[in-house]
């Protein structure tokens, strides 16, 4: 089983404008249209693409659990939340311009965690996670939730001894660093900010390796690099239209966590990741991907070892 972690979940609304955003101007939309948000959800959505078995948990609010819990069920996403009474989840609004690529996200800061709310998630991954499982642990720190308590949730699954994957950032990922998870995915910028020495960028990628068992960097257009097993791998990415990138990462962590899973090759997980991001870029909301069309876009996929 895979459990994933939304600690500040987000329903993404998507604004879908008539030409392009301009300021002083009265931008009008063509349509609005609603998608799960959260990392970790996005991961859940990826890994049901695999057929691989796994389940959401975190943080929802109540007064719109009903818009939540309906974009999670057309998904096909199985959870176990702690409700936070009174508190709307928040919404992050995706702004999609008329003929042009990527997007506008835009995120609220989310709903206040009490300590009463952080045990009860820690009393629910007592009772479900299991030493074979794998734990991805992804998104933004909400309101309340601080390093402190992320700190305690990563020491409550190192003892239970499962695989940990955490796809943060800022001072949350130096945190997963310095107590030494399975498996992190920063990008080029955050991982010369773990580091006060201007040694080369792949070196500092060979010294989180000793400490961590997966690391993959990801480059954007470029691909991404991965450090396992003493060696650094180089991905690249197929060359796609552009539709909307939100969720393109987690996508490729959800897929390559699932295909890990599996037990299938290093080389597989990766190319696999890669495509599938690919082929989500190619889409208009935050989740969406064709596993089929993602398997064709594979074999245009390199994975070649660096010195």
């Amino acid at each position: 089983m895979i459990y994933t972690i939304t600690l500040n979940p987000t329903i993404d609304r998507l604004l879908f404008l008539e030409g392009t955003l301009t300021k002083g101007k009265n931008n009008r939309l063509r349509k609005v249209a609603y998608d799960i948000g959260g990392k970790g959800h996005h991961g859940s959505y990826a890994m049901n693409q695999l057929g691989v078995k796994n389940r959401a948990l975190g943080f929802s609010g109540t007064t719109n659990a009903s818009k939540l819990e309906k974009i999670l069920s057309e998904k096909g996403i199985h959870y176990d939340f702690v409700e936070v009474f009174g508190k709307p989840t928040r919404e992050s609004y995706v702004i999609l311009e008329e003929n042009v690529g990527g997007s506008i996200l835009i995120t609220e800061k989310g709903f206040k965690i009490t300590d009463y709310d952080t045990e009860l998630l820690y009393e629910k991954i007592e009772n479900k996670v299991q030493e074979e499982d794998m734990v991805l642990i992804a998104g933004s720190l909400p309101p309340g939730f601080e390093l402190r308590e992320l700190e305690d949730l990563l020491k409550q699954l190192k003892k239970i001894g499962c695989f940990i994957a955490c796809d943060l950032s800022g001072e949350a990922l130096k945190k997963a660093v310095e107590v030494g998870v399975d498996f992190i995915k920063p990008n080029r910028f955050e991982v010369q900010e773990l580091f006060s020495s201007d040694d080369n960028f792949l070196d500092h990628i060979r010294e989180l390796s000793k400490k961590i068992d997966y690391v993959i960097v990801s480059l954007g257009k470029d691909g991404s690099i991965c450090a396992h097993a003493d060696e650094l791998q180089q991905v690249s990415t197929p060359n796609v239209k552009l539709v909307n990138d939100t969720g393109a990462g987690d996508c490729f962590v959800g897929t390559f966590l699932a295909s890990l899973s599996l037990s299938k090759p290093l080389t597989e997980c990766l190319s696999l990741a890669s495509a599938c991001a690919a082929n989500h870029v190619q889409y208009n909301d935050s989740t969406t991907f064709n596993i089929k069309d993602a398997r064709k876009l594979q074999k245009e996929v390199t994975v070649e070892k660096l010195g």
